[in-house]
């Protein structure tokens, strides 16, 4: 990975005219991986001062957010991330509000918080504390004052933690460079500072960032100020993009492995066959020596040796396979030794893949098909909890064991969405998918979703029942993306087929993803009985429903005409 953010901090905070200070704030700069994976957290609170349990609640946004957005996975967006976080701090303290802290109108806080990754600030917000942005000389207000005026000099706070038990936070995505600073505040300073006034004393101030926040909320207390008074000052000092010569020597650490052959002895392993091979990888069995136990041994093709793209696509297939835990995904396993190749390791599972067993299952019956659907809908939904999008999900990627137990066996083409945030010189591949089962949006280039992985399920459900493709096979993704395809109905090739588990085919592998199932459990549910919503669709006209049908009829109607004139004539 290339190197994450780093940052200079500057903190100043009192209680100025009041009694005690109910501001929390804090910075949390990770280590090792997780400074580029997660990124640098950063955040300022303001408990509402008529509770005497305000500082216990700026506390636990601010404590919580720090501590609780690292406990968060590596795969999910900072967005996603953030959200659950927050929702379940917001969750808390209305909880607490309600049951012990009633009678002193709650545990409510601001909240203004920020993740520092990839040359991004992710910005969440709640209230009436603030973050500046301070650029080449300039100030920018990124957050909006949630705030409802009710008389000339009355205002309260229209939003803030702990008020309901559902919260809307703001969000907003801001490019940042060297050299640019976020300003934190509550509403004690900027009520009393004007804008330019901070960027003033910034400006002037030489005697570092400290300072700098000391002399805010100096000035602010100067100005009368009643309240407490809190700024914070970070300095981006490197944004986090990544090194890509830092990135490529980490791909390239381990040696590619020599090609292997039945009786050799590699890394502590005794391969006994070849189970697979392909241009891009080999898969052996084998034993370990030291443990007895038999594992898949994958390898990558020395032909991508000095391909970073490929390289970089192997080893995170190893790493989502660690990540994704179902007994409908095949898992990878954890070397106990260091390796001194580059490879890696699964399960052993005796089976045949989905292709193998539809060559000899050609049409499935119902409820075979929804048993092997299903489980890899299981599989699938791993994936999607983790945000992960699989892209290249297909009869050959999926294994059926002696016990009719089903795994999905590659994840190699994945779309990891908490990766994609990090900015990546890298040029990776925009098809990765097999054009038969991969959807239109994809073929299109576009982002792929959960919906995507819907379609490919589709398409292999229709298939199983089937043995047909739902479209007509082009060769070409650009030319089947750009044409829109009629779906062909599977009681042409399968008169047994139900309209109503036709009808949910058919939507699965909608050509628009908007029309589509938005939730693996929908197209399973509607695939076990009828969906009434489909009912209607079996009034649609035969020409639509099964063309071969309404030709052959429309043939033998007008066969029937013609032998009724060829009488009338003879007469």
């Amino acid at each position: 990975m290339g190197k994450g953010p780093a940052v200079s901090i500057g903190q100043h905070s009192m209680a100025g005219r009041k009694s005690r200070n109910d501001d929390s704030y804090g910075v949390l700069i990770p280590a090792n991986a997780q400074l580029e994976t997660k990124g640098i957290a950063m955040a300022i609170a303001d408990g509402m001062s008529s509770s005497e349990a305000a500082k216990i609640a700026s506390e636990t946004c601010v404590k919580n957010f720090l501590e609780d957005y690292y406990a968060t996975h590596d795969s999910w967006t900072v967005k996603t991330s953030v959200t659950r976080v927050l929702t379940a701090i917001n969750r808390w303290l209305h909880s607490q509000s309600e049951t012990h802290y009633l009678s002193d109108r709650g545990m409510i806080s601001t909240f203004s918080g920020a993740i520092l990754k990839s040359a991004c600030a992710h910005i969440f917000h709640a209230g009436d504390s603030r973050i500046y942005l301070v650029r080449d000389g300039t100030i920018e207000q990124l957050t909006t004052d949630h705030r409802v005026r009710v008389a000339r000099n009355q205002e309260y706070l229209s939003r803030a933690f702990g008020i309901n038990s559902a919260l809307e936070v703001d969000y907003r995505a801001v490019p940042v460079m060297a050299g640019d600073i976020l300003l934190f505040t509550t509403d004690g300073v900027h009520d009393y500072v004007r804008d330019s006034q901070m960027l003033d004393i910034l400006r002037n101030t030489s005697t570092g960032l400290a300072s700098a926040a000391e002399n805010i909320v100096l000035a602010a207390y100067a100005n009368e100020s009643p309240d407490n008074l809190t700024c914070q000052l970070v300095r981006i000092d490197t944004p986090g993009a990544p090194d890509e010569a830092a990135h490529l020597r980490e791909l390239s650490a381990l040696p590619f492995p020599p090609e292997l052959a039945s009786g050799v002895i590699f890394d502590g392993f005794k391969v006994l066959r070849e189970l697979h091979a392909s241009k891009r990888t080999q898969i052996y069995l084998a034993i370990d020596q030291e443990s007895g136990e038999k594992v898949v041994l994958k390898t990558p093709s020395v032909n991508y040796e000095d391909d970073p793209v490929y390289i970089e696509m192997f080893k995170r297939e190893e790493w989502i396979g660690g990540m994704v835990a179902s007994p409908h995904v095949l898992k990878v396993l954890r070397p106990t030794r260091p390796r001194r190749a580059l490879y890696y390791l699964t399960e052993y599972v005796e089976g045949q893949t989905l292709r193998q067993w539809m060559h000899d299952h050609p049409r499935s019956d119902l409820p075979t098909m929804r048993s092997i659907v299903e489980q890899i809908a299981k599989g699938l939904r791993a994936f999607h909890r983790k945000e992960v999008i699989h892209r290249d999900l297909k009869p050959e990627n999926i294994l059926i064991d002696r016990h009719n137990m089903v795994r999905i066996i590659d994840f190699g083409s994945v779309r990891v969405a908490g990766i994609e945030e990090t900015d990546s010189s890298i040029e990776r591949p925009a098809l990765v998918g097999t054009i038969d089962y991969t959807a239109p949006e994809s073929l299109r280039g576009e982002r792929p979703t959960n919906r995507s992985d819907i379609y490919s399920l589709g398409v292999i459900a229709y298939e199983m029942l089937t043995g047909k493709l739902p479209y007509p096979s082009q060769g070409f993704g650009a030319k089947r993306a750009a044409k829109r395809q009629r779906y062909i109905p599977a009681a042409v090739y399968n008169e047994a087929i139900p309209p109503w588990v036709d009808a949910a085919l058919a939507k699965a592998v909608h050509q628009s993803s908007l029309e589509r199932y938005d939730a693996l459990s929908a197209f399973i549910e509607d695939m076990s009985r009828p969906n009434i919503a489909f009912a209607t669709r079996q009034a649609r006209p035969l020409l639509e429903r099964n063309p071969v049908a309404f030709w052959q009829g429309l043939a033998i109607v007008l066969f029937l005409l013609n032998l009724a004139l060829l009488y009338w004539l003879s007469r």
